[in-house]
């Protein structure tokens, strides 16, 4: 079984509700850029990226000093780890694999914080007795994928200080931030932490999977250069970096997509609990639900692809998440559970 969703490659699928990307799809502007920077093909990309660089700068707000960008969010997880080089990772789980994979490629000790189904896999204020000064680095993800919840603010707000006093590096996973409102976002914290980093990308929100285009914020000038010096020369394509000139001014289409999203996760959390399947509550644009039902060989057999979850570390047989997506491809879904 794939590790990640999206596995179309090797399934007869019409229907893929297993990858969270927006359901709007890619904005044509993206499109259209897209198809220019076939132009560039021969040349080199530019190896500093200054044009993405100050656009996603004045997208988020925060010096172009603070930016390093990648190959995708998987490539910068990597980097960091490389960059650090952390004896022990604490990793919460159900999390995405990526975190553990990095991890386990610098040969890192992993301690794994299990958040329980009772609280609907909710961080909660025990875990600082394992954040030691023996803790190197702290994956979290706001919001959590597979559950799709945010982190509690206060809550939040103690283990950054915690882990600032403890020396121990904090990589905060935003990949879905804007499913939820940019408001959410950490990055108005970033000033305030030396050991904070924060990865996003834009592969989810406008839809540009195979781009492969992520960035992480980090304010420490020293661990910045530890990282960035992980990444190979031309890392990001012409394309990647054209794409994120345009996708960094598309504000009104975020802003279309959180509205949108908020609305139809509500419509299925609403028709998947009346159908009899329990749901976990999420802010995001995926729903993760349980079935002692296989739901996953039934849906296949229709066509219809949904993320397995049984392999995430935490879960297991049962657990299923499904991305939200048109009000028509939602309701072939609900048909068919």
């Amino acid at each position: 079984m794939s590790i990640h969703g999206g596995d179309v490659y090797r399934n007869h699928v019409d229907i893929d509700f297993s990858i969270n990307v927006n359901p709007f799809g890619t904005p044509e502007c993206v499109k259209e850029a897209l198809h220019k920077a076939v132009e560039m093909c021969g040349k080199y990309p530019d190896m500093e990226a200054e044009r993405l660089g100050e656009a996603v700068s004045t997208f988020l707000g925060v010096p172009k000093e603070y930016l390093i960008f990648g190959n995708g969010a998987s490539e910068l997880f990597m980097a960091i780890v490389h960059g650090i080089k952390p004896g022990k990772v604490v990793i919460p789980v159900p999390s995405f694999y990526g975190y553990e994979y990095a991890a386990k490629s610098v040969d890192s000790e992993i301690i794994y914080y299990e958040m329980n189904q009772e609280n609907n896999f909710c961080l909660k204020e025990n875990m600082k007795r394992i954040l030691t000064e023996e803790v190197n680095l702290l994956f979290l993800a706001n919001p959590n994928n597979p559950i799709g919840n945010l982190l509690d603010k206060e809550l939040m707000k103690e283990l950054l200080l915690h882990c600032e006093y403890k020396g121990i590096y904090v990589v905060v996973d935003e990949c879905f931030i804007e499913f939820c409102g940019n408001q959410l976002s950490l990055l108005s914290e970033i000033e305030e932490y030396e050991h904070l980093i924060i990865v996003r990308t834009f592969t989810k929100i406008f839809t540009i999977p195979g781009v492969r285009l992520g960035y992480l914020v980090c304010k420490n000038n020293a661990v910045h250069t530890k990282i960035a010096r992980q990444l190979p020369e031309w890392n990001l394509s012409c394309f990647a970096q054209e794409a994120g000139c345009i996708c960094a001014k598309q504000a009104e289409f975020i802003e279309k997509t959180k509205i949108y999203i908020e609305e139809e996760r509500q419509f299925m959390e609403k028709e998947l609990m009346q159908i009899g399947l329990r749901t976990f509550p999420s802010v995001s644009n995926f729903i993760t639900i349980y079935s002692d039902k296989p739901l996953y060989e039934k849906l296949l057999k229709k066509g219809i692809l949904i993320r397995d979850c049984s392999n995430f570390r935490g879960l297991g047989k049962g657990f299923y998440r499904i991305a939200v997506k048109s009000r028509k491809e939602n309701k072939i879904l609900l048909e068919n559970l």
